[in-house]
C-alpha cells in the first residue's frame, strides 16, 4: 500500500494530536498516583515476609489505621532479597485474607479444628488445647515405641514418628525441624520438594 506524502502528514498531524492530548489531562496515572499517596497516608504500614516459598521476600502490608482492615500488600522496595517485587504467588498475597476489599475469603481459617478418629466432622478447639494435645500426642508415641537398641547396638530411635519438611521453611526453620526431629530420634525425614 502507497501512502502519499498528504496521507503520512495527516497521520503524522493526528498522532501529534492524540499525544498532546493525552499529556493534557486524559491520562489519569498521576490522578491514580496521587490516590495511592494518600491512601498509603491514612494506612498504617506493617513490613512482614510473602509465606510462600523460603526466598522470605519482604512484603508492606497496609491496614486502616481506624478499623484494622488489611488494604493491600505490596512488595517492599527497601528488602534485600526481592527489592519490592514480587512473584506471582507474592503479588495475589492479599487473597489469603481478602478475596476483594472488605470481603474477607471464607475459605481461611482462623482457628484450629479437630476432627476426632470415626468422626465425620471438625470441631473447633482452643490453640493452647491443640498445641498441648500434639505435644502429649508425640510424646506418648515416642515413649511407646522408642528403640534404645537394636541387636546390641544403640540406635536411640523411633520408627513411628515421621517429618515431612515444607518449600515455604528458609534455612534457619530447617535447621531447628532437623534438630528437633534428630532429637526425638525420628528417622523418617523427608522433604516435600522429593516427592
Amino acid at each position: 500500500m502507497a501512502i502519499t506524502r498528504r496521507e503520512f502528514l495527516k497521520l503524522s498531524a493526528l498522532s501529534t494530536a492524540v499525544l498532546m492530548t493525552a499529556e493534557l489531562g486524559l491520562d489519569n496515572s498521576k490522578a491514580y498516583a496521587q490516590a495511592q499517596k494518600y491512601r498509603i497516608k491514612t494506612a498504617k504500614k506493617t513490613p512482614t515476609l510473602c509465606p510462600f516459598c523460603s526466598a522470605g521476600c519482604g512484603m508492606l502490608a497496609y491496614t486502616d489505621t481506624k478499623t484494622g482492615e488489611l488494604l493491600y500488600v505490596v512488595g517492599d522496595p527497601d528488602h534485600p532479597v526481592n527489592r519490592g517485587g514480587a512473584c506471582s504467588k507474592g503479588a495475589s498475597i492479599y487473597q489469603i485474607r481478602n478475596i476483594a476489599p472488605g470481603k474477607p475469603n471464607p475459605r481461611r481459617l482462623t482457628k484450629p479444628l479437630y476432627r476426632a478418629p470415626g468422626s465425620k466432622e471438625f470441631k473447633e478447639v482452643t490453640w493452647e488445647w491443640a498445641i498441648s494435645e500434639i505435644a502429649k500426642r508425640i510424646k506418648d508415641t515416642r515413649d511407646r515405641t522408642f528403640i534404645k537398641e537394636e541387636d546390641g547396638i544403640t540406635v536411640m530411635r523411633t520408627d513411628h514418628i515421621a517429618c515431612l519438611g515444607g518449600a515455604a521453611l528458609d534455612n534457619e526453620e530447617t535447621y531447628l525441624l532437623q534438630k528437633l526431629m534428630r532429637g526425638l530420634g525420628v528417622v523418617y525425614i523427608e522433604h516435600q520438594a522429593r516427592l
